[in-house]
Parts: C-alpha cells; structure tokens; sequence
C-alpha cells in the first residue's frame, strides 16, 4: 500500500510514519513516501479555515499514484479568554483520492510577540522566535521537537501533537461504518 505524505518536512515525515504504522489493518505494508508540495497561500496560516485548507491542499496534491496521501498544516486559530486572541493547532487530512478525513491536534499559545509578528504577517513561527531573540535556530519548527518541545522543554513536542491530529483523521477511517 503506498501513502504519500505531502511533506519533506522531517519532523512530519517521522510523525506520521509512527502514527501509520500503529494502524496495520488499514495501511498493510506501508510504502510511506514524503513529496515535496508548494502551498504558500496564506503564509502562516492565521485561521481555521486556512489550517484546514492547507492540510486538504498538502493532501490532494500529494495524491498521485497512491492508495492514501497525507496533509498537514500547522496554524492558528482563534481562542477567546487566550493571552493572545490565538492558539497553534495541527491539522491532519487523510485523503484516499475521493474524501477527506480530518483530523486535529491538542493547541498551544505562541508567546505574545510571537503571536503579533505572525498575525501582521512579518514574520513565519520560526522567524519570529529567531528575530525575538528566543532561539539562534533558523528552522525552529523543523528542528526535533518543533516549537512546542521547545516551549514545553520537551515535555510535548511537535512530533507527538503531528502524530496526534494523524490518529485523530484516523478515527474516521477506521470506524467508516459510523461517518456515512
């Protein structure tokens, strides 16, 4: 069975490979291929509905040849009572060539000019945390462990929470019968 995931990204490859791998009844045999997909619609994305968009634009355009494709999409979303107005969130799509499967991750708050430099658009999550002074890493997002390892001290780490809105899609695909 081949997946595509529409990533080169390592810290997504190796998240979703893990969260794959525990599903052997609906991937059997996974040949598990990470392609290089362009979608810069938006920048960082600022919103739900950009989050959501990216991940089923990762995964439609990662679909070809394969039984099964996978997108991912970090970004933020609208949180009241938040410090920022915002949390980051993952969102996952498996898309098997004609439906989608969506799926979420747990979210965070950037800290707070973090937030205001993606939100006015100077900056992506990694940029901002390097211009800000709170990393010396250029690609903070793709380093292991991502942001959130980083914000937590490795306590929760970008893998987990992209593994985790994986799973999430996966509720649809393996209990089909009730999502008709």
């Amino acid at each position: 069975m081949k997946i595509h995931i529409g990533s080169k990204n390592k810290v997504k490859v190796t998240a979703s490979h893990e969260a794959i791998n525990m599903y052997p009844e609906i991937f059997p045999s996974p040949e598990i291929i990470s392609i290089d997909i362009d979608v810069d619609l938006f920048g960082h994305p600022k919103n739900i509905e950009e989050t959501v968009t990216g991940a089923i634009t990762r995964a439609k355009k990662a679909h070809k040849k394969c039984d099964y494709s996978i997108g991912l999409e970090g970004g933020l979303i609208e949180v009241p009572h938040t410090k920022t107005g915002f949390m980051e969130i993952n969102a996952c799509v498996v898309f098997d060539g004609k439906n989608h499967h969506l799926g979420l991750s747990s979210a965070f708050e950037w800290p707070t000019e973090v937030s205001q430099a993606i939100i006015s658009g100077q900056f992506d999550a990694s940029q901002a945390f390097k211009q800000l002074n709170m990393t010396d890493q250029e690609k903070l997002g793709a380093a292991p462990g991502g942001i959130c390892g980083f914000l937590t001290k490795g306590r929760h780490t970008r893998e987990q929470q992209i593994k985790q809105s994986v799973i999430m899609a996966m509720i649809q695909l393996e209990n089909s019968h009730l999502y008709k």
